[in-house]
């Protein structure tokens, strides 16, 4: 039972750290602006970028920020997509979050409110 679980374990690891990568490359996040919002070194993201490091659900601050950051790809991902409009939206000044979301996302309370923004609006479509 215990080596099922820590299969289990591992192949969520292994898929939260692709859906991150891959996340930030759509949404043009470099590896420092991942490190900041899933609170890792810049070294550990390039290790993530680069397959030599997999998230671990025992590392739970890290495990969390990047589960939100996934939350929040696909909530902009269904609202604006992941192209240039998802892009632009981060980039842009956003007076209903008083800050530009790209920057927001950087902290633990900014990538929340940016969630609860997101949330809010897809509830509206």
């Amino acid at each position: 039972m215990a080596r099922t679980q820590m299969a289990s374990a591992s192949d969520a690891g292994q898929t939260l750290s692709k859906a991150v990568v891959r996340a930030a490359g759509l949404l043009h996040f470099n590896q420092a602006a991942l490190a900041d919002i899933i609170g890792i070194s810049t070294a550990t993201a390039s290790r993530l970028h680069a397959g030599g490091y997999v998230l671990d659900p025992s590392r739970k601050k890290e495990w969390e920020h990047s589960l939100l950051f996934v939350r929040m790809f696909r909530s902009l991902d269904a609202i604006l997509g992941h192209d240039e409009q998802a892009k632009q939206w981060l980039e842009g000044e956003n007076l209903a979050l008083n800050g530009r979301p790209a920057e927001l996302v950087r902290t633990s309370e900014g990538l929340i409110r940016v969630i609860h923004y997101l949330d809010a609006y897809r509830g509206r479509i």
